[in-house]
């Protein structure tokens, strides 16, 4: 039976992939994959084979690419860094395709695309779990090690966590290095290369994550890579234009912090926010979109007819239309010194990582929403005590019937209603959580606390130049005051579209709109349909330049 990791590809598709790259013949073996690389090519093999090595065991082979199977993973799509090296075999004959050309086959033919993407999906899943990557050496408790930990792993780069606080000879590995307590976190790549405390853009920048991007004119720039700005991005770029999604962490939004999603339709057992947000993530890419992360958009003018948005680690980046896709934020608890346990106790999302963390201990969950929900009923299946924290009295307020009665139903789960959080306490990091209900302290020994309370718009790059509601989500449509388009001669002759703000070619899409819904699905249909407006606004503007 074939692994369906590993196809073989036919006779009629190879001869397609030859119109899209070159052919070479290397006698002795060869390295055609280095770890590290970026902008990596995808080979075919012809005649021999392609020995693809894990850099942590040089003396053992991951696996054999034979006739008519091909390397690569969807790594080769976003420009990351390859997680693997590859050698050829002797008298190995192969098609070399650049990435770029390899887009171009994707797009055109259906059946070479439906193979390598499917492929692509599983290795990348293999991978994770049997290749380590980078090593990333710091205290669980401390909050410069967590924002790069979650960087890493919301963003799917590969490495392996030691722990300082529980890592025993770890001094003395960290001398072998000429490094010492005081250097953490530091990261170690198979090259035994490595970096002092890194920032998240120099994580960004050697892990490929984060593009080099040019001065060039986009049709669309999406500003946020949540399910509104990914669905976006999938829908314009499959239309042939020209788009740029950029966002200031990593793919996903607020739904890529969920653990498990299972009212979106058509996964009937659920899907988590991570696999959803990477499988838009690829699929945008397939079309052609450019995305890049971490970007933080700091300002944006209009100058002729042309947005020039001003981004972090980057020129100005300049395009015909913006679509504003940041989502919002969960709000931080109204407590003294809460910054200090951010990352070291105090988290706003619930994956893997903080599952592992969280192993037999007891745990507080504040918040009554779907996120809140799902976060308590995956983390059950790890901690030893659960404790949902809510103001109200009625947890069936916000959050679904399904989540609600599968709380009831967990034994390690306790919902405190009537309740807040009014104390933090620690040294370094989270020792206790002070729980009010009602008039009584509720006695608990929580040391991990997920918060999942409020939204607040992530309008700041927006700098007020737009109309929004009181609490600043951004109004779009026939929701704008009519005050807030007087100042625009355009909107003299037409209506806003559906989903423009009060500045032409501005829309915006998802939670960041005022009177959204707040779900995936809608936040989904929101980024598709707004395409229908970009193609109305770019005609119209062709229009007007071709009158003038």
């Amino acid at each position: 039976m074939i692994d369906p990791k590993f196809p073989e590809l036919t006779n009629q598709q190879i001869e397609k992939l030859k119109n899209y790259g070159t052919i070479e013949f290397h006698e002795n073996p060869t390295v055609v994959l280095d770890f590290g690389d970026q902008h990596y090519d995808f080979l075919v093999v012809l005649k021999g084979g392609i020995k693809i090595i894990d850099p942590d065991k040089k003396d053992e082979s991951l696996t054999i690419h034979r006739k008519h199977q091909f390397s690569g993973s969807s790594s080769i799509l976003s420009h990351r860094t390859v997680g693997v090296c590859g050698e050829t075999l002797e008298n190995t004959k192969l098609i070399r395709i650049k990435p770029d050309k390899l887009k171009n086959a994707i797009a055109k033919f259906s059946d070479i695309s439906d193979v390598l993407l499917n492929a692509f999906l599983l290795r990348e899943d293999a991978m994770k779990n049997n290749i380590q990557g980078i090593k990333l050496i710091g205290s669980e408790h401390s909050n410069e090690t967590y924002a790069i930990r979650d960087f890493m792993d919301k963003n799917d780069i590969w490495y392996k966590f030691i722990d300082s606080d529980k890592e025993e000879g770890l001094v003395q590995l960290l001398k072998t290095f000429n490094l010492t307590m005081e250097d953490l976190p530091v990261l170690i790549n198979s090259q035994n290369e490595i970096a002092i405390r890194p920032s998240i853009d120099e994580i960004g920048e050697c892990s490929g994550v984060r593009l080099k991007l040019d001065d060039e004119v986009y049709d669309v720039l999406v500003v946020g890579a949540g399910p509104a700005g990914l669905a976006a991005s999938v829908y314009a770029s499959s239309e042939g234009l020209k788009v740029l999604t950029i966002d200031s962490n990593s793919p996903g939004g607020q739904a890529g912090k969920s653990s498990k999603i299972e009212n979106y339709l058509g996964f009937p057992t659920g899907i988590s926010g991570r696999d959803l947000a990477n499988n838009g993530y690829i699929q945008a890419q397939k079309f052609g979109c450019t995305i890049s992360v971490p970007h933080r958009v700091e300002s944006i003018e209009r100058k002729a007819g042309i947005y020039e948005i001003h981004a972090s680690n980057t020129s100005s980046l300049k395009a015909k239309t913006v679509i504003a896709a940041t989502g919002a934020a969960y709000r931080k608890l109204p407590l003294d010194g809460i910054e200090k346990f951010e990352g070291a106790g105090i988290y706003y999302s619930a994956t893997s990582m903080h599952a592992n963390m969280c192993k037999n201990s007891e745990i507080g969950i504040v918040g009554g929403g779907n996120s809140a929900g799902q976060a308590a009923l995956f983390l059950a299946n790890f901690a030893h005590k659960v404790y949902v924290i809510i103001r109200n009295e009625d947890i069936g307020a916000k959050m679904s019937d399904y989540l609600v009665q599968r709380i009831f139903a967990c034994e390690n789960i306790e919902v405190l209603t009537n309740s807040n959080v009014v104390k933090v306490e620690g040294d370094t990091y989270l020792e206790k959580v002070n729980i009010k209900k009602k008039d009584e302290f509720v006695k608990n020994k929580i040391i991990y606390l997920f918060t999942f309370v409020g939204a607040k718009p992530c309008t700041e790059w927006l700098h007020n130049i737009i109309d929004t509601d009181e609490k600043g989500f951004v109004h779009t449509g026939l929701t704008i005051c009519e005050n807030a388009l007087n100042s625009e001669s355009v909107f003299k002759n037409r209506k806003p579209y559906a989903f423009e703000t009060s500045l032409p070619g501005l829309f915006a899409v998802g939670d960041v709109r005022s009177g959204s819904v707040k779900r995936v699905a809608s936040a989904v249909g929101e980024g598709s349909i707004v395409v229908s407006d970009i193609h109305k606004f770019l005609a119209q503007e062709k229009f007007i330049n071709s009158s003038k």
